[in-house]
């Protein structure tokens, strides 16, 4: 009999470590996955940060540039404009000749300059020389309008634009950034940027998930073994063994991988400008992706009386508690009765639940998750506008991630581990009070001196 329930333990624990080594590897892989893919967030969110497109000063450059590089480009003169045009130069030449004259006009001290005014008013005459004056006005403008004229003049109107353009400019921290993060990812424009970060993500998360729900058929594949073994005793200690090392697994994941993502954004803003649509998309106006392991340090990390508070409470009750719940839960299962005596042991093995705040923890990220997604989706509600010159869709893309689903599950696993640890303990307790009835029982029978009752000895 004690020989089958060796072999039956030991079938138990084969069946059960690849599972545990199972989910010790999907652990590592979500935090390595969850931790490139904050990384490849943060760098978008950086460089589609709204300062640098809707509120960036190097972006409303490149795109008035090329709005004005457009109408230079499509100018011509209408008949309106021809005619102002032509009125201009005939006063410009007017005035030319006028002042020519005054200066003709005179009075010369040198002979040569005597000669010269002398020759001129024999020669010229101003008054025909005005009346020529539309004429000469005309001949400038189809001068103008010969395509060789028009492409030079295009060509000295776009170089001052540039020029101008080159002399407005955000600060230069800000343009490193920019050019920082396309080189880190070898690509040359925003958008080939932002294709790349996009496809990446989105093969991360699903990657996340995938293992998240691996993790998670673990425990409920440990939690219907043990409705299926409840009346295996034997099979007690080690099972809750190797269930204790899956549930500490999963706690530690679920403190170290991100919980809550807060991601607003406007999706697109799009309206005219002198005729031409102006887009801008992806503008992320505020993102941040932390887990409770993160929260704790930045609290800490502030060096504030109150911050430091909070982060200690929220570190003693939501991660140190749970984790030391878990540890004493198995030394009291495996330890003498010695052992069982002590009292701090007793209190974190049965006592402490009262005092985790990991269910609370539980309640209080749901309940973030639906204040922030509340008031964000309020907010962008009013950015989404929709006129005949201006359209803007403002999206809040706000979401729970894998942290808060190992959290939760973590806190159901543990919530029944607490309960079986009590079974396994109340069982113990009466096989101990019926051992020692029996042994008790079995003393007074042998104790008990025989009689001769009818000549019978009793």
């Amino acid at each position: 009999m004690i020989k089958d329930k060796i072999i039956y333990k030991f079938l138990l624990v084969l069946l059960l470590l690849p599972f545990i080594a199972f989910s010790l590897w999907c652990g590592i892989n979500i935090h390595a996955l969850t931790k490139d893919r904050a990384e490849l967030k943060k760098d978008y969110s950086e460089l589609n940060n709204i300062q640098h497109g809707l509120l960036s000063v190097d972006a409303w450059s490149a795109h008035v540039k090329e709005i004005v590089n457009d109408q230079i480009d499509s100018f011509d003169f209408n008949d309106v404009q021809e005619d102002t045009l032509k009125a201009q130069l005939n006063k410009i030449l007017n005035s030319v000749i006028t002042k020519a004259n005054t200066m003709v006009n005179q009075k010369q001290t040198s002979i040569d300059k005597r000669i010269k005014k002398f020759a001129i008013k024999q020669f010229v005459d101003v008054d025909k020389v005005r009346a020529k004056v539309p004429e000469f006005s005309e001949t400038i403008i189809k001068e103008l309008k010969k395509p060789s004229s028009r492409q030079r003049l295009k060509f000295l109107a776009k170089d001052k634009v540039q020029e101008f353009a080159e002399k407005t400019h955000d600060s230069l921290d800000s343009d490193a950034n920019v050019v920082g993060l396309l080189a880190k990812y070898d690509v040359s424009t925003v958008a080939e940027f932002n294709g790349y970060i996009a496809t990446k993500v989105r093969l991360l998360q699903q990657k996340t998930y995938n293992l998240t729900y691996g993790m998670v058929a673990c425990l409920i594949f440990f939690l219907l073994l043990w409705l299926a073994l409840r009346n295996q005793t034997p099979l007690h200690k080690p099972f809750f063994v190797l269930s204790v090392i899956l549930g500490l697994i999963t706690l530690v994941i679920g403190l170290m991988a991100p919980m809550i993502e807060i991601d607003a954004r406007i999706k697109e803003l799009n309206f005219l400008l002198v005729g031409k649509p102006l887009v801008f998309n992806d503008q992320v106006i505020f993102y941040q992706s932390k887990s409770i392991l993160d929260v704790v340090h930045i609290l800490i990390a502030t060096g504030k009386a109150d911050s430091i508070f909070v982060g200690t409470l929220i570190l003693i009750f939501s991660v140190i508690f749970p984790i030391t719940k878990l540890i004493c839960t198995e030394v009291y299962l495996l330890g003498n009765e010695k052992m069982r005596a002590n009292k701090l042991l007793n209190f974190f093995a049965f006592k402490s639940g009262k005092w985790s705040m990991a269910d609370v923890m539980v309640v209080a990220i749901f309940m973030a998750y639906i204040g922030f997604k509340g008031i964000l989706d309020s907010q962008m509600d009013h950015l989404n506008v929709k006129t005949k010159n201006l359209a803007t869709i403002a999206t809040n893309e706000t979401s729970l991630q894998p942290g808060v689903i190992l959290f939760v599950w973590y806190v159901i696993f543990g919530l029944v581990l607490g309960a079986i640890l009590k079974k396994i303990t109340l069982k113990e307790k009466i096989l101990d009070l019926g051992k020692l009835r029996f042994i008790k029982n079995k003393k007074l029978i042998l104790e008990i001196p025989k009689t001769n009752i009818g000549g019978r000895e009793k």
